[in-house]
């Protein structure tokens, strides 16, 4: 799960082991799944070793993945049905102590 507060760097990283996972439970290679996204591979391979791609790299991995609907709740407004949805989803600020 990627938490609410995590960096833009770590949440690309848990995205990519995602596509990685997804990719192997397809039982594409690499080089397949470029293919099918019509990315290089060396594109391909930057992406599951570091988390770096175009946003529209993305979108096409997404589509040969048939996950083009998890862009559904990008940006999307939270709602939650009540006050205790909400904080258990958000993490408590850091006390800093003034000695």
């Amino acid at each position: 799960m990627i938490e609410l507060f995590d960096t833009p760097a770590s949440v690309a990283q848990a995205v990519a082991e995602r596509a990685k996972q997804r990719r192997t439970s397809m039982r594409l290679t690499q080089a397949e799944l470029a293919q099918k996204a019509g990315l290089s591979l060396s594109t391909y391979r930057r992406f599951e070793q570091q988390g770096q791609i175009a946003f529209s790299g993305l979108l096409q991995i997404a589509f040969a993945l048939d996950c083009m609907r998890d862009f559904d709740a990008l940006f999307a407004s939270q709602s939650w049905a009540t006050m205790d949805d909400m904080l258990k989803q958000a993490k408590p600020a850091k006390r800093v102590r003034h000695d």
